[in-house]
């Protein structure tokens, strides 16, 4: 049986409350099985990658359809791994912070937006080719390099 409207406001709500009183114990208890998930499916494409590695040397020394089944084990392995890493940059970049749930809840993951460096300057934000223009500038001006 499906959650109402007003269960599913009162949940959200519940959630967003929450999130705001302990992001870190939300943030645990969000993304558990995601995580668990990603890295499971990067382990088993660095092994299948590894395995088609073998095929296309074993198929270099034997038969040419065996190094073919190799790189194709090699391709779709890497596929995977690539599609792992996409996925878990684009829930990252997610400007909400939270990701859509089949239920049509989202979960909000923590409160964290972006991972912020600390102890940097405002210059190391400016792209690269203005700070090597400031830098160019400043050893012109001293005289020297």
């Amino acid at each position: 049986m499906p959650l109402s409207e007003e269960e599913l406001r009162l949940l959200e709500q519940m959630e967003r409350a929450l999130v705001e009183e302990d992001p870190k114990f939300a943030s645990t208890l969000r993304g558990t099985a995601m995580r668990t998930s990603a890295r499971r499916r990067g382990i088993i494409a660095g092994f299948v990658f590894a395995l088609g590695i073998t095929l296309l040397f074993v198929g270099v020394l034997t038969q040419w359809y065996v190094g073919i089944a190799g790189f194709v084990l090699m391709l779709g392995s890497a596929t995977l791994a690539l599609s792992t890493v996409r996925s878990r940059q684009a829930a990252a970049a997610d400007p909400r912070g939270g990701t859509a749930h089949p239920s049509g809840l989202t979960s909000f993951d923590g409160g964290r937006r972006t991972r912020r460096s600390r102890g940097r300057s405002s210059s190391s934000r400016a792209p690269f080719m203005e700070r090597m223009e400031t830098r160019w500038r400043k050893r012109r001006e001293g005289g020297g390099f």
